[in-house]
């Protein structure tokens, strides 16, 4: 077998694989796990802009020093539906995991609660950090964003994040509806990937260094920049997502961070918002069985595939059969947990 050609690995098996190259490059263990988990199953669910793909980036910038990745969250009760977090120059996920007690406590006694995340590095896929809430019954919504690298609609030089958004909710006979878009035209990740493959971005995704419209995924990487979604609506959300993940938070806007001292960082130093609400809490019927009622009139209106049903199908499919990553990639995760 060439080191070109696909192999398979259980799910398990590639989490413990990451968790030992998160720790031997600078992570505590229990970062190392939420990273892990996080990657791997981004992988596992066919993301393969966040999954294994993003591993060289975690590392690159954990030797930078960029981020530390033993940070301790501290956690702050401020209101009865609000949680605020310090990620210590961290990653967002151990501090969303740190809150996710208190916040699900306060959906569950106030109705909503919101979780406002500083101080952070998110460098991962944004339906993980989601999903978990619409498989116990609530409804999440996250904002996140990012390193400068889009041009807001009208303007003439990049200064939005790529600003996904993230949005999940439970239905009574299926996978919870879930969703993750970024507010440019394509993701980040899905640019890099084109460009490794020598393939090109479709049009409109974004400009080159001179502000030419260009499907050189290069182009786009080496001084240009990419475009927002849908013209001015999606600038318009991309504004948004600025002002609730970091304005309201207190992190910093995808332009307010400066990396120059640190070669290799890859990961933005930003903020992140999450809003979860407990359905139960409004009257009539339950709230998964009139999501089911919507799925079942969008499929009678000739609507083929949901959102995230490809992830779930996905995801089913690894269960049974394993994981299909490149021999080349499985090899180069075991060079980076040896060291």
């Amino acid at each position: 077998m060439s080191a070109q050609s696909p192999t398979v690995i259980s799910f398990t098996e590639l989490r413990a694989l990451l968790e030992q190259v998160f720790t031997r490059h600078g992570t505590s263990p229990e970062v190392a796990a939420i990273l892990a988990h996080n990657c791997a199953s981004a992988e596992r669910d066919g993301a393969h802009s966040h999954g294994v793909f993003r591993i060289p980036g975690y590392v690159s910038t954990l030797g930078s020093g960029w981020v530390n990745g033993k940070a301790l969250p501290v956690v702050e009760d401020v209101a009865s539906g609000f949680v605020r977090v310090d990620a210590a120059n961290g990653f967002a996920q151990p501090a969303l995991a740190a809150a996710r007690p208190l916040l699900i406590e306060k959906a569950r006694s106030a109705g909503i609660a919101v979780l406002a995340i500083r101080n952070s590095h998110h460098f991962a896929a944004l339906w993980p950090d989601v999903e978990p809430f619409a498989d116990e019954g609530l409804v999440a919504l996250s904002v996140v964003n990012s390193m400068t690298c889009v041009v807001p609609h009208g303007a003439d030089r990049p200064l939005f994040g790529t600003n996904p958004i993230a949005f999940a909710a439970p239905r009574a006979d299926g996978s919870p509806i879930v969703f993750d878009l970024a507010t440019s035209a394509i993701a980040h990740g899905d640019v890099q990937i084109a460009a490794r493959k020598g393939e090109c971005v479709p049009p409109g995704t974004g400009v080159d260094s001179l502000g030419q419209p260009t499907q050189d995924p290069r182009a786009i990487l080496e001084g240009g920049a990419l475009l927002p979604f849908g013209g001015h609506k999606g600038s318009a959300l991309s504004m948004m997502v600025e002002l609730l993940a970091a304005a309201l938070t207190g992190g910093n806007f995808s332009f307010e961070f400066d990396w120059s001292n640190h070669p290799g960082a890859k990961t933005p130093w930003t903020g992140q918002l999450l809003i979860v609400i407990d359905p139960g809490k409004s009257a009539g019927q339950s709230f998964a069985e009139r999501s089911q009622e919507l799925v079942r009139q969008m499929h009678a209106a000739g609507l083929r595939r949901l959102p995230g049903d490809r992830r779930h199908r996905t995801r089913a499919r690894a269960e049974l059969e394993g994981i299909v990553i490149d021999r080349e990639d499985l090899d180069r995760l075991k060079g980076l947990a040896r060291g």
